[in-house]
């Protein structure tokens, strides 16, 4: 399938995609629909079980409003809706820029803890060119964020990339490093099917929290000291990191557009991609919008 996003037109989906399934935090069943969108709408949010306030949420770098452990996003009425992350790196990675996403309860389902239910809901819905020009975020200097030793950075580069290292005590984990382009063939082969993770004696503290009632060995994986705890091990080399790499993929979507840059992160997570999308909304000369003939980069 060619990517939608090297035909440098917006695409919405052909028609609807529907699915239900647990939230992972929340623990609650959810169904959840994603529905064809005109140019100019971007990705929306809508909260079906919300009646009696606006239950429209559009994606922005300001629509964050918590990024612990998840990407939640709320509107100026306080609707939410969390754990986007997974399905927006779906969308961003297939090329889709205008969809409304309707749910029937607070948080997106988790499903197997990749993007690869999503990336199949989608495919089956079928994808419709649209004549606008797609936008890109052109990084055109370097933005940088720190959190002890975490970092994040973004860096001019003439296309999307993408490095992320992760160092786990566990010996499990370890050091692990992806760097790669981030198109819609690499996602498919290389990351869409990346779970995420988690270790056992953190889930009781979490539930605690309110957090990870729906969290399984259905939808992650779970590292006991240096066991996996799952039948079949791990899905692929390195797919801690490269869950990492899906999670930034999708966090940093909620700028609106793909990016024309290089994202190198170490140890970071949800919190620091979100500090980071902050750090380069409040330096408006550190890039630009752009859309892309075959011959050149224009400012839009």
């Amino acid at each position: 399938m060619a990517s939608a996003i090297k035909d440098q037109h917006e695409h919405t989906l052909a028609g609807p995609a529907i699915c239900a399934g647990v939230g992972v935090h929340s623990g609650q069943r959810v169904r959840l629909s994603i529905r064809p969108a005109p140019t100019g709408t971007g990705i929306v949010f809508v909260r079906s079980d919300v009646t009696d306030r606006d239950n429209r949420i559009p994606v922005t770098g300001d629509s964050v409003v918590d990024s612990r452990l998840n990407t939640v996003i709320a509107n100026a009425d306080g609707v939410r809706v969390a754990t986007i992350e997974h399905l927006m790196a779906a969308l961003v990675a297939l090329g889709v820029s205008n969809a409304v996403v309707e749910l029937d309860g607070e948080e997106v389902p988790i499903m197997d803890g990749s993007a690869l239910p999503f990336v199949q809901l989608l495919d089956r819905a079928g994808f419709r060119r649209q004549h606008t020009p797609q936008r890109f975020i052109e990084v055109l200097e370097p933005i940088e964020v720190t959190e002890g030793d975490k970092t994040a950075r973004l860096v001019p580069c003439d296309r999307y990339e993408m490095r992320f290292e992760i160092d786990f005590a566990s010996a499990v984990i370890g050091n692990q490093v992806v760097d790669f382009v981030v198109d819609e063939a690499t996602f498919r082969n290389e990351i869409m099917a990346a779970r995420t993770f988690g270790f056992a004696h953190e889930v009781e503290a979490l539930r605690q929290m309110g957090l990870a009632r729906g969290g399984s060995l259905e939808n992650a994986v779970v590292i006991d000291g240096d066991r996996i705890l799952n039948d079949g091990g791990l899905r692929m080399e390195r797919e801690f990191v490269r869950h990492k790499a899906l999670d930034a993929i999708g966090d940093l979507f909620v700028l609106g557009a793909p990016l024309l840059g290089r994202y190198e992160g170490v140890k970071g997570g949800h919190a620091l991609n979100n500090k980071l999308v902050r750090e380069l909304l409040a330096h408006p000369e550190a890039w630009r919008v752009v859309t892309r003939t075959p011959e050149m980069a224009e400012s839009a």
